[in-house]
């Protein structure tokens, strides 16, 4: 996102709370007093300082200023005369939604989270232009922060994907035999290790419809996904922490690729998409969305009574060659030019 916002505003300063990526933009990064500091290395104990930072002068007298906000960065302050873009990834969901985010179901943070909330849509209404990922954001923002907003699909990799036809050549000399190793026919879920992915749900589709089953990724999940993988009646492969080329080849083998995750967008699926694997995505959230424009997918609830021998045989009926082109609907391309036109068109 930061990449693609810096190309859509090549001259605009840049400005975050750290930086662990010196080498990712071809121009200075200004960073916060949080980088000198131990906090930098862990969000969750920088957090109390991070409103408080964002309410600090920024340097210089922008005309405008382009906030990317997942958390409370839209809290920045900004001159009185400037014009504030907001990009919302999300409400902080566990301030807002704390059912879906476990870091906030405790007392502690349901406390915080009652303070919290006025500010963060006092902080919200100072946006002139609020700009979201999905049209299921656009609905949280009005609900936690009463404010109208733009969608404008996040930049994906998809004129990249839809290019390719090999997989196999950028992969390393392990990645590839992994890869051969897998069974002709298996079911992939994908994503970080924790509860919300629900990737159990992609285990419960293998025993399902007896498919084998691939899970990649990482996270402070995997020994629960592991019990839950010797427990279950159908062969399931881990692969940890893999490479952006391994994950693209086990999009291209898979049979399907299974979102069970309710997302405020979900690159993920459209990347698959783009590869030519169809989707089997939850019906909430922005996969929906994001599979209803593509058509190289299914939408249910994946959470609870599934038909998934159904919705894997509807899914495998797809065809790639007709639903991959119309992932270029959310390239990297199409978002610096919307981002453009909307900054445009908000500026006096």
């Amino acid at each position: 996102m930061l990449e693609a916002m810096s190309d859509a505003f090549p001259a605009a300063e840049v400005r975050v709370l750290w930086n662990d990526a010196p080498d990712l933009l071809d121009r200075p990064v200004g960073e916060s007093w949080l980088a000198r500091t131990p906090l930098r290395h862990s969000k969750p104990l920088a957090l109390p300082a991070m409103l408080p930072t964002w309410r600090m002068p920024l340097p210089g007298d922008p005309d405008w200023v382009l906030v990317s906000s997942h958390l409370f960065a839209h809290h920045v302050r900004t001159p009185a005369d400037a014009v504030k873009f907001v990009y919302a990834h999300t409400p902080a969901r566990y301030i807002w939604e704390p059912d879906r985010d476990g870091r906030g179901s405790g007392p502690a943070a349901r406390a915080a989270s009652a303070l919290l909330k006025p500010i963060d849509r006092r902080r919200a209404a100072e946006a002139s232009h609020i700009a979201v990922n999905s049209a299921f954001t656009a609905e949280r923002v009005e609900a936690a922060w009463q404010q109208p907003s733009t969608v404008i699909h996040p930049p994906v990799d998809t004129e990249t994907l839809t290019s390719i036809t090999d997989w196999l050549t950028p992969l390393t000399d392990a990645e590839r035999r992994l890869v051969e190793s897998l069974p002709a026919d298996f079911l992939l879920g994908a994503s970080r290790f924790v509860p919300y992915k629900r990737l159990d749900r992609v285990i419960a589709a293998g025993e399902a419809t007896g498919l084998p089953v691939v899970i990649a990724g990482q996270g402070p999940d995997e020994a629960a996904l592991r019990a839950r993988a010797a427990s279950g009646r159908v062969d399931v492969t881990f692969v940890i922490a893999p490479s952006d080329a391994l994950v693209r080849a086990l999009y291209a083998r898979a049979l399907a690729f299974v979102f069970p995750a309710v997302e405020d967008f979900g690159i993920m699926p459209v990347e698959a998409m783009a590869v030519g694997t169809p989707v089997i995505g939850h019906s909430a959230g922005g996969v929906h969305e994001s599979i209803s424009l593509v058509g190289g997918g299914v939408t249910a609830d994946l959470h609870r009574g599934t038909d998934w021998l159904t919705l894997v045989e509807r899914a495998t009926a797809l065809d790639p060659a007709a639903f991959r082109p119309r992932t270029l609907a959310f390239s990297r391309a199409r978002f610096v030019s919307e981002l453009q036109s909307w900054v445009s068109a908000g500026l006096p």
